[in-house]
């Protein structure tokens, strides 16, 4: 993977792909399925649902950073594997195949097979509403991988799938923030 800048991050989570979640809590990595993202303006702020109900969310909560992984249609049977068992007994980057890589700035990992990670500092808990903020401080992209189509979830168990990408930048330009 190489670098990109932090500052295009939200072109990564902007049409709200299903993601994963990776977390340290000091001993051990983990990792959820997450399909509620939402981009924050045109900056590399975050935020995702979740709470005390996930096995994740303590380590979140206490790391305060995490990485936002983002897979890809070839990946759809982990996403769902992994969404669908707890880390309190499971080691889920084992069972499905998934490989942990050493991010530069948080203790969570990345996840090599993913088309991009993004690693985040968690910056506000808003407990009412199960939301957590993010600021990402590295995000990365694997040009190298073949397929690059993101999943979408409809929430009942069935998928969307990206399809084209139609470029219209040229026509926005005046309306884009500067240095775009």
């Amino acid at each position: 993977m190489k670098t990109m800048p932090i500052n295009k991050a939200f072109t990564l989570l902007e049409p709200g792909p299903v993601v994963f979640i990776t977390t340290q809590d000091g001993g051990k990595h983990n990792l959820m399925t997450i399909s509620w993202t939402m981009v924050m303006d045109f900056t590399p702020k975050f935020a995702i649902t979740t709470g005390s109900w996930n096995y994740s969310y303590r380590a979140l909560r206490d790391s305060k950073e995490c990485v936002v992984a983002i897979p890809t249609l070839d990946l759809i049977d982990q996403v769902v594997g992994v969404g669908t068992c707890s880390g309190a007994d499971t080691d889920k980057f084992e069972k499905f195949g998934l490989t942990p890589l050493r991010g530069k700035y948080v203790g969570a990992p990345l996840v090599k097979e993913c088309l991009a990670n993004i690693e985040c500092k968690v910056i506000d808990i808003v407990e009412r509403h199960h939301i957590v903020v993010l600021e990402g401080v590295a995000a990365y992209f694997d040009r190298s991988r073949e397929e690059k189509r993101t999943l979408h979830a409809v929430g009942d168990g069935t998928f969307v799938v990206d399809g084209y990408k139609l470029d219209r930048r040229e026509m926005m330009r005046s309306k884009l923030p500067a240095g775009f």
